[in-house]
């Protein structure tokens, strides 16, 4: 049966230097308490997976020295403009880099949750994309002549960690309609969540939320974090911040910028 930790800190124990850490787009719940808290600990190496894209948490990650490779398609911080060291560390070269695109992120992610080798993919085809990626393979079709296609390895990470409205005691997680949350759980070794509240009852008894369920047996641990997300949207539960994101933007342009937004809002020794 999953933990259900009483430190976020606790929860994160699997995550550990070196791991393959997938984590979900910004509309999905992000679960930017457990960022700030795995940026205190000062993992690194982290190989991270963006499924399919990120902001704050990427840049944020990047910034802070945690993230050796990137595997993602963007990196943006949308209507507040470039992830700045997301884009000083690709100008720098101070991490790897592996492009990739929405839907071959998805792919081999389906691929590890299916238990198959590889999934084909065919828009790929043509695209500048395959010259940077050895390891996605174009073969011709072996049900037809002169029909490419592409095959992408299994992505199996070692740890998924989202970020979700509630959870039950039997570690049961709530993921409603983001159902992209189910494909990286079922893909990863272990899956670690943070949710906003704990459900009085068992989730899958319920003939409404039960649909909208990820079991607990895909689930490692899980921790209670109000307001987990922010300053990032939990869809249907609350906002963006959105002062605070136009302030990250304006801080993290600079080096010492950044500097000064870890120390007020990740290890909070300043007054904001």
């Amino acid at each position: 049966m999953p933990v259900i930790a009483s430190q976020i800190e606790d929860a994160l124990a699997p995550i550990k230097d070196g791991c393959l850490l997938v984590v979900p787009r910004e509309v999905s719940g992000v679960p930017m308490a457990a960022t700030r808290a795995l940026i205190k600990r000062g993992i690194k190496r982290l190989h991270l997976v963006a499924l399919p894209t990120s902001s704050l948490q990427a840049d944020l990650l990047i910034g802070a020295g945690c993230v050796e490779t990137l595997e993602t398609s963007a990196v943006s911080l949308g209507e507040f403009g470039p992830a700045p060291r997301f884009s000083e560390a690709i100008t720098k070269g101070t991490i790897r880099m592996k492009d990739a695109t929405c839907p071959a992120l998805h792919a081999a992610l389906q691929a590890a949750e299916k238990g198959v080798p590889f999934m084909p993919l065919r828009g790929l085809v043509g695209s500048d994309v395959l010259k940077f990626r050895k390891d996605w393979k174009l073969i011709d079709s072996p049900f037809g002549d002169d029909d490419p296609i592409v095959l992408l390895p299994a992505l199996k990470p070692d740890v998924a960690l989202i970020h979700a409205p509630m959870a039950d005691r039997n570690g049961n997680v709530w993921i409603g309609r983001q159902r992209e949350l189910a494909t990286m759980a079922h893909a990863a070794i272990k899956t670690v969540v943070t949710v906003e509240k704990l459900y009085d009852g068992i989730l899958l008894d319920d003939p409404v939320l039960a649909a909208g369920t990820l079991p607990g047996f895909y689930v490692e641990s899980v921790a209670i974090a109000p307001r987990g997300a922010w300053p990032l949207p939990l869809p249907d539960h609350y906002a963006a911040d959105a002062d605070h994101l136009a302030e990250y933007a304006r801080m993290a342009a600079t080096t010492e910028g950044f500097a000064d937004y870890l120390e007020r809002y990740v290890y909070e020794r300043r007054a904001a």
